[in-house]
């Protein structure tokens, strides 16, 4: 994942997960993550009506210039790419695996964009089949955002995401965190930051009956 709205919603979603497969609609915290509700969206996982969207950010409603709230989200996409993203929500929903993907946009005026998706499975009441959240997040804010409507998506590559990998993925840090994180960082500069003002780097793993095990640190 390269964008900022991938990563943050992604870590914040596997925080939320903790042990569980997936987490639940009611563990998601808009306040939490503010920062990238924009790019943010929420699908109800039904094949049957093209998975719809229950919700969409602002500059997602920009892109294509209209609220996308009940539409499906299987017809966003260009004819070659429709059957095969349909396919591909349904196995994120079926198999409670994340998916992360490249895609291009043409708008109106045959204007590229370059995007990132993110598909992440929801429950909800019970049900770990029942909500897809993720990201559309364009890789630079194009000038005719909110003008110019994009008209079709093209999938490009992608990759599951599988569960017990990703669990050793960075914790969730919000926005605001990673802003005072990285002030902290342009603070220290030229002089050697204090015992425990960043994380150790983690070294080779080694496996110890079952459990993989990162040695860090600095020995003085």
């Amino acid at each position: 994942m390269k964008h900022a709205s991938s990563r943050e919603l992604f870590a914040y979603w596997n925080a939320q997960r903790a042990q569980r497969p997936v987490p639940d609609r009611a563990n998601i915290e808009p306040g939490a993550i503010r920062g990238v509700l924009a790019d943010t969206f929420i699908l109800t996982a039904d094949p049957r009506t093209g998975h719809p969207f229950r919700l969409a950010g602002t500059r997602i409603c920009a892109l294509f210039c209209r609220e996308l709230k009940g539409e499906a989200f299987a017809s966003l996409w260009a004819e070659d790419s429709r059957t095969e993203m349909h396919a591909r929500a349904g196995i994120v929903a079926d198999e409670s695996i994340g998916l992360a993907s490249n895609a291009m946009a043409r708008n109106a005026e045959d204007a590229i964009l370059d995007l990132e998706l993110l598909l992440l499975p929801l429950g909800s009441r019970g049900n770990p089949r029942a909500r897809i959240i993720g990201t559309l997040a364009p890789s630079e804010a194009p000038y005719w955002l909110g003008i110019s409507p994009i008209i079709s998506l093209t999938l490009g590559s992608f990759r599951y995401l599988d569960a017990e990998l990703e669990r050793n993925s960075p914790a969730f840090v919000s926005g605001a965190m990673a802003e005072e994180l990285a002030v902290g960082a342009v603070m220290t500069f030229g002089r050697r930051p204090s015992p425990g003002a960043f994380p150790a780097l983690p070294s080779a793993p080694q496996l110890q009956h079952g459990l993989r095990v990162y040695e860090g640190g600095r020995v003085e």
